[in-house]
């Protein structure tokens, strides 16, 4: 009765868990054991499981890749050899989604960041070499996921940075509840820039207006300075941002 309490009690602690499927498991928690993210572990607000892919292959020599089908250089991840790490992953918590790190996936939001952390946790395949038999995709439920337009040596590093970001959203793990609120992405816009003392530096000075203590004026220029930068930033997301500001209750977009 006393282990069973105990079991009750750290699932009811254990808010996120985190599996990976990868070639390297030594590389987790990594940089994700320091800091707020490390101290959440230490705290178990959440947990990480690495699994080593090669545990799940069947021959002597732990095949994981083979050569591309129809010719080409690098090799391909199995599909047969990820299923079953999968389908194990799936076994140990059949409720969290399993995401794959590849740079054919759809780019990650902070929306969808938001929607993992408020889940029992996720499960991350890495990708390596040339990427996945694209098979294990039409076999299993599996979201292919991209964190950004650029190319890894292999999936682990997009793992730890999309951890990275579900974990610090975990209820108790940044010291203010309010803290994400009003990040870049959040509203659709990057954040506003930050100033702190000294109010001169190198004869730049702080903005008057932050030193006003008028909060609606303080308001006003932040989302001024967010509206500004993302527009001349990241104009994909001033279109987004202008499109969904800029319709009607209908959803009919208004005329200029």
């Amino acid at each position: 009765m006393v282990a069973l309490y105990a079991h009750f009690v750290y699932w009811a602690r254990m808010t996120f868990h985190a599996q990976i499927l990868t070639l390297y498991p030594e590389m987790f928690p990594g940089p994700l054991g320091v800091s707020l993210a490390g101290r959440a572990l230490v705290e178990e607000i959440w947990s990480c499981a690495p699994v080593q892919i090669r545990d799940f292959t069947t021959d002597r020599h732990k095949s994981v890749d083979d050569t591309p089908a129809g010719g080409g250089a690098g090799m391909v991840l199995r599909a047969d050899v990820l299923a079953r790490a999968i389908d194990h992953a799936i076994a140990v918590q059949p409720a969290a989604p399993v995401l794959a790190m590849t740079p054919r996936g759809a780019p990650i939001t902070q929306a969808r960041i938001r929607q993992l952390a408020a889940g029992p946790g996720v499960t991350i395949l890495c990708g390596r070499f040339e990427g996945f038999d694209e098979r294990i995709f039409d076999a299993r439920p599996i979201e292919q996921v991209s964190m950004g337009d650029i190319i890894l040596s292999g999936g682990e590093i997009g793992a730890l940075m999309l951890l990275d970001a579900c974990v610090r959203l975990l209820p108790g793990v940044m010291g203010a509840a309010s803290s994400g609120d009003e990040e870049s992405f959040e509203s659709g816009l990057l954040e506003y820039p930050h100033y702190t003392r000294p109010p001169e530096w190198e004869g730049r000075t702080i903005p008057q207006v932050l030193r006003s203590g008028d909060h609606a004026k303080i308001a006003a220029w932040r989302k001024q300075r967010a509206e500004a930068d993302t527009r001349s930033r990241r104009p994909d997301l001033w279109e987004r941002y202008s499109g969904v500001r800029d319709q009607s209750p209908s959803d009919a977009q208004r005329e200029d």
